[in-house]
């Protein structure tokens, strides 16, 4: 039987990478295997092998990559010790009053829940049971209300700390400092827009979005008490970052042993809320970290096939010029992301896509936040949302077609974002340069 070509072997990879994908072998899993059959086909069963033994070593004890599961720590303790409720509290009081109040007060406690916690997921679940409820209760929309929490939802991968800038700086040996504070105007964007995309539903429905009753200053006094908590968190890991104090990880480590003394003073963590929040840390920590060692399998398979370099030979060779090429890579993503979980198709593309992104001369920091926001998009847009699905496990009574109707006035925001982005690099460059 003939020897494959490099060529051949990378086309049958990937393929099966995929056919692994589609009879649902976990991503990490279908990477690692693809990776070291393939790496073993051309290399060799023994160097094969020393590279699982030696991948998964370094990955689960390097020091840099241990800012994935403290971040994941300190979010699981912000989540479990009700934060979200008490910023909800204070945003619905300043905003309810309004026509679409509560969504707006939904968009903007979503989004400092989000830079706190690191994870879209958990910001739309922990809304979903949160808010829905009470802007039901004043007669929103069920399409509404869970639109506004898809949104919102999704500020959760841009506002730092984000697990999948996190993992892009990794994967491209990025500075993940950087790429957070990088990502704090851009997400304060998005949130702006969202809340623009609000009123002018608004404005445009008058009869669609009703208005809550007014608080007194006194009740809104009240309730913006309640958040010195978030704040000083925040301030904390994230201003520490910011100001030097901190490297990402010890930024990370800071930060979630700042939310269980939090927790534990204002007597939110008991035993079983502390157990919980570990086990779930650990879970998703788990689970980033087998998609991570797959990756870098993958990787190798990749590299010695030679991959990237035909890649960005075939990219630039197309005569469509920087633009051009950076259109078809955001196509590619925005299709992925309907068809992907956000954070592997990260992992599986940026390696492939990155040297295309240096060889076009495009900023590394600020390609990484271009990124989060198309995965962003995906996280909301049909068919395979996975917010969306994490929106209908916890409310039961709505339909997957009620949700993606109420997110469809978000992904045109979305959209609009990432040309203003693309046309403005220094929205997310500015306070990179200044660090």
């Amino acid at each position: 039987m003939p020897e494959l070509s490099t060529n051949a072997v990378a086309i049958i990879g990937f393929l099966s990478l995929f056919a692994l994908m589609l009879l649902r072998v976990p991503v990490g899993m279908a990477m690692g295997l693809v990776g070291v059959t393939g790496f073993a086909y051309l290399n060799g069963s023994g160097p094969a092998l020393k590279i699982v033994g030696h991948t998964s070593m370094r990955t689960v004890t390097d020091y840099t990559f241990g800012v994935i599961p403290m971040f994941l720590l300190m979010g699981a303790f912000v989540t479990n010790s009700g934060m979200s409720r008490e910023l909800f509290r204070a945003a619905n009081s300043f905003l309810g009053h309004r026509r679409g109040g509560l969504g707006i007060a939904t968009i903007a406690a979503c989004g400092g829940f989000a830079a706190i916690s690191g994870s879209s997921v958990a910001t739309a679940a922990t809304f979903s049971t949160v808010a829905y409820p009470e802007m039901r209760r004043y007669g929103y929309p069920q399409s509404f209300a869970t639109g506004v929490i898809a949104a919102g939802g999704t500020l959760g991968a841009m506002l730092p700390p984000s697990t999948v800038l996190a993992v892009y700086g990794i994967l491209t040996e990025q500075d993940i400092g950087k790429l957070f504070i990088a990502g704090v105007l851009p997400g304060l964007l998005a949130a702006s827009m969202y809340i623009t995309t609000v009123l002018l539903i608004g404005l445009a429905r008058p009869d669609f979005l009703p208005s809550g009753p007014r608080h007194s200053w006194k009740e809104r006094l009240h309730a913006l008490r309640d958040v010195w908590a978030t704040l000083l968190l925040f301030v904390f890991a994230i201003g520490g970052l910011y100001g030097g104090l901190f490297t990402p990880t010890e930024a990370g480590g800071m930060g979630a042993g700042g939310a269980f003394l939090i927790g534990i003073l204002r007597g939110r963590l008991d035993r079983k809320s502390v157990r919980r929040s570990l086990l779930q840390a650990t879970r998703t920590a788990a689970a980033v970290f087998t998609v991570l060692i797959g990756a870098l399998l993958f990787g190798y398979f990749l590299t010695i096939t030679q991959t990237p370099q035909k890649v960005t030979e075939f990219l630039t060779g197309l005569g469509i010029g920087r633009y051009g090429v950076l259109a078809l890579i955001m196509l590619m993503y925005l299709i992925l992301g309907c068809l992907m979980d956000a954070l592997a198709m990260v992992i599986l593309t940026v390696p492939i896509i990155f040297p295309v992104i240096v060889h076009l001369g495009f900023d590394p920091i600020w390609f990484g936040i271009i990124i989060v926001m198309t995965v962003e998009l995906g996280l909301i847009h049909p068919p395979v949302g996975m917010i969306v699905f994490v929106i209908k496990s916890v409310v039961q009574d709505v339909s997957f077609a009620t949700i993606f109707k109420g997110v469809l006035p978000f992904i045109v925001t979305d959209l609009i974002r990432l040309l203003i982005l693309i046309a403005f690099p220094i929205i997310a460059l500015w306070l990179p340069s200044h660090m």
